[in-house]
């Protein structure tokens, strides 16, 4: 098993954070990404490459979300990273399976975090609609704030038990257990379908599909040069 101390912990949930800060608060710079964020949980616990692949498995998933309106979506970031923290500490052909479904599982129920968040911001809104329409700045940043302090917290939670729950697993789970081998392989068999059907519903008809075409070509084509 992997060892994870309590400081490596705290460094996992401040990066949770700010993960899930930048799905919809700030940056928006893709930190949100399950590639990057489960990347970073990889350096973080000392195996880079157990979070790579976790991260590639989810980013599948996640290609096939279209975050618009009010829908509801699941938010791979922050739960990313509790895959990774699990995957760490098993085998690690199994074990990346093992932490990319804990990954998923999380990630669906913190989209309805997300549906809290966005009622809690239009409640506060509400309460303060009469100075909003007087036009008042203070009223304004105090919005603002009070909406990030909200996500942040938000994301912290949603960090705490993707973490919580990958650390009782890695007590329960060990290299002696056996793992579901077929595991991994059925997750990026699904991933890859989720990932093409999101490319073709964004796609449409026309110019774009063909060309959704070509690109899909260039890639086997690419992949059965670098392997051969």
């Amino acid at each position: 098993m992997t060892e994870v101390s309590f400081a490596v912990l705290g460094l996992l949930l401040v990066w949770g954070t700010a993960v899930g800060l930048d799905l919809v608060s700030v940056p928006q710079g893709l930190l949100s990404r399950p590639l990057i964020s489960a990347s970073v949980a990889g350096w973080l616990v000392g195996d880079l490459e157990t979070g790579l692949r976790v991260g590639a498995i989810l980013e599948l998933f996640a290609l096939d979300v279209l975050p618009v309106g009010a829908s509801r979506y699941p938010e791979y970031g922050p739960a990313a990273i509790g895959g990774v923290l699990l995957a760490a500490g098993l085998p690690k052909w199994d074990g990346v399976g093992v932490g990319a479904l804990l990954g998923l599982l999380v990630a669906m129920l913190a989209g309805y975090s997300l549906e809290w968040l966005r009622h809690a911001n239009a409640r506060d809104v509400h309460r303060h609609s009469a100075e909003l329409d007087g036009g008042s700045t203070a009223v304004i940043r105090r919005l603002q704030w009070s909406g990030l302090a909200r996500d942040a917290v938000r994301s912290s939670a949603v960090t705490a038990v993707a973490l919580t729950l990958a650390w009782l697993a890695r007590a329960q789970l060990d290299g002696a257990v056996r793992m579901p081998t077929y595991l991994t392989p059925v997750l990026v068999g699904v991933g890859l379908a989720a990932a093409l059907s999101g490319a073709l519903r964004t796609a449409g008809r026309g110019r774009r599909l063909a060309w959704l075409g070509v690109g899909l070509a260039a890639g086997v084509v690419l992949a059965v040069v670098v392997t051969a």
